[in-house]
């Protein structure tokens, strides 16, 4: 199996609520059979129905709320943009569980919980460049 992540899929309450919050981000989906697609560099991000989602993937047994296991990072490339994004999520209804501070590895971050607790990190890390089409360098953290 190649190292890859292809998509990212978050089981929501309410497929539209949770668009329509993507969307005051400033992030544009297609919708496609109570689905919702947004392209990233090298993938997708998605937003489907808990209910099907526990379905499809055998989960049904999972009780809905509190910390679903899953921790989504968007890096970013200064301090500056971490606040700004961070801001912009609570103004979309985010609500902000851990305030931008500097991190243990010389960083910024953040954390933010969409409307159905997903969480995101929103992080500045000098030692993870961004490139132009928004991937990120991992370095060999093996080397140091």
């Amino acid at each position: 199996m190649e190292q890859r992540i292809s998509l990212v899929t978050l089981g929501v309450t309410d497929v539209r609520r949770a668009k329509e919050f993507y969307e005051r981000l400033g992030w544009r989906g297609q919708e496609l059979e109570r689905t919702v697609f947004f392209r990233t560099p090298g993938g997708a991000f998605v937003l489907w129905g808990r209910d099907e989602l526990a379905a499809d993937t055998g989960l049904t047994g999972e009780r809905d709320g509190g910390f679903g296991g899953v921790c989504l990072a968007h890096n970013v490339r200064s301090e500056s943009e971490v606040d700004e994004v961070l801001e912009t999520a609570r103004r979309a209804g985010a609500t902000v569980t851990r305030p931008a501070a500097e991190t243990f590895y010389g960083g910024y971050a953040g954390v933010f919980t969409d409307l159905d607790g997903h969480a995101w990190e929103i992080a500045y890390n000098p030692g993870f460049p961004i490139a132009e089409d928004g991937t990120i360098t991992i370095p060999d953290l093996g080397s140091q």
